[in-house]
């Protein structure tokens, strides 16, 4: 019973969404789970993300992720949509039926100039309409608790749900950290140091350190967990049942607190 599930969308043409669409719809009307599309403004007019959203309405998905988008070498952007916010502000002005969920970063997005540059410009995500946060995956949940604490400071009140990815072997997390410029916490290295060479040691490893980090948050009180699967539904499998019984304690102790007040 997730709250939502997630659908990445390609950053390529016009036409680019049609997997996408038929996905989420699979997701909303078959799974009966809420579906939450993902919406990259960089390489989209206007007209293309309106044409987008109608598609998503139309199969009764109304939950999306509203990012700038990765920037693909040797592509110009269209240059309507150059920031997350600006997305934000002209789906929540010309579609606000949908709910907008965005990205937030507890390493710091690595163009933004430091932290106090990266807060603010996520406080103008928040304040151009997006109601809840999803975070990029991290490594540290002090960099997590660090960045939760900078954004109270700030006035951004909305939900953020913690991005956990499980690594489950060296060329992914290689690639996972080029280009999102996380860093590797001491003990994740000792874990690639030694059992890298190990394709079964590796993904056990990885997926208990993913465990690990999510039974730390949610003891934490974090106000939810966004699993990276990367498709791999035996993986989340795996984690599901390795933290089931800590999300239920929770989730009971949370309605014992709501009974009480």
């Amino acid at each position: 019973n997730p709250d939502f599930i997630s659908v990445t969308l390609g950053a390529g043409g016009s036409d680019h969404y049609t997997g996408t669409v038929s996905i989420a719809d699979l997701i909303q009307n078959q799974l009966n789970i809420p579906a939450v599309a993902h919406v990259p403004g960089l390489y989209q007019t206007e007209s293309q993300v309106l044409n987008l959203l109608d598609h998503l309405s139309g199969i009764n998905v109304k939950n999306i992720l509203a990012l700038r988008g990765d920037k693909i070498p040797g592509k110009e952007p269209v240059g309507v949509f150059n920031h997350a916010n600006e997305l934000v502000s002209f789906v929540h002005k010309n579609r606000p039926d949908f709910s907008i969920a965005s990205a937030c970063y507890p390493d710091c997005h690595a163009e933004a100039n430091g932290f106090v540059d990266d807060i603010a410009h996520l406080k103008e995500k928040v304040d151009a309409g997006a109601n809840h946060l999803i975070s990029q995956l991290f490594f540290d949940n002090q960099s997590f608790y660090d960045f939760k604490e900078k954004t109270e400071i700030a006035g951004i009140n909305v939900p953020i749900e913690a991005g956990i990815m499980p690594c489950t072997n060296k060329k992914q997390i290689e690639r996972i950290t080029q280009i999102t410029g996380v860093p590797l916490p001491k003990k994740f290295s000792a874990i690639l140091d030694r059992y890298q060479d190990s394709k079964q040691a590796m993904k056990d490893a990885g997926i208990a350190f993913a465990v690990d980090q999510i039974i730390d948050l949610v003891s934490e009180g974090v106000d939810g967990i966004h699993l990276y699967t990367m498709n791999h539904a035996d993986i989340a499998e795996r984690i599901w049942d390795a933290t089931k019984s800590v999300f239920e304690a929770a989730n009971q102790k949370k309605t014992e607190k709501a009974s009480n007040h």
